[in-house]
């Protein structure tokens, strides 16, 4: 391949496309998503089709060749079904610029496998959607690319 930019296809790590059917596996999405920041506008609650999905920009904590090269950043689409309401605190949909970032997801268990999944931002910041059952995928639907800041998100102790 002289001469040519490696794709994606060719590495190792193939592009996520993760399911969550209980509170376990939707703590294994919260890892991967941590950090990851979508503009206020990038949200969208499709009430007749009980849909609430975020396109992301997501680190690949995953990368396994961060020691290769800068860290990476990846477009992923993140939703959730049976949602039968979202509320927010702390978010602004009207501002086009606002930026946010998750930190967490979490589950607040109900009755009947029903709750609420909690998607906590930085800036205290929230986003609760009530479900019917945890049914949660997060899918990447870009190629990486160099994180702008060239750098992986710190958190103090």
């Amino acid at each position: 391949m002289s001469g040519s930019d490696a794709t994606f296809e060719e590495g190792r790590e193939a592009p996520l496309n993760l399911g969550a059917m209980d509170a376990a596996d939707l703590k294994v999405i919260s890892a991967l998503v941590q950090d990851a920041v979508f503009p206020a506008t990038e949200m969208t609650w499709q009430p007749r089709a009980r849909r609430f999905a975020l396109l992301l920009n997501r680190m690949r904590w995953e990368d396994q060749g961060s020691a290769r090269h800068a860290p990476e950043r990846v477009q992923s689409v993140l939703s959730f079904e049976n949602v039968l309401s979202v509320a927010s605190q702390g978010v602004s949909r009207d501002d086009k610029h606002l930026v946010l970032s998750v930190l967490t997801i979490a589950f607040d268990p109900g009755e009947d496998g029903a709750g609420h999944v909690i998607l906590t931002l930085a800036g205290d910041g929230a986003i609760r959607l009530a479900v019917e059952s945890i049914e949660a995928t997060l899918k990447d639907v870009t190629r990486p690319y160099v994180a702008p800041s060239k750098k992986t998100p710190q958190h103090p102790d």
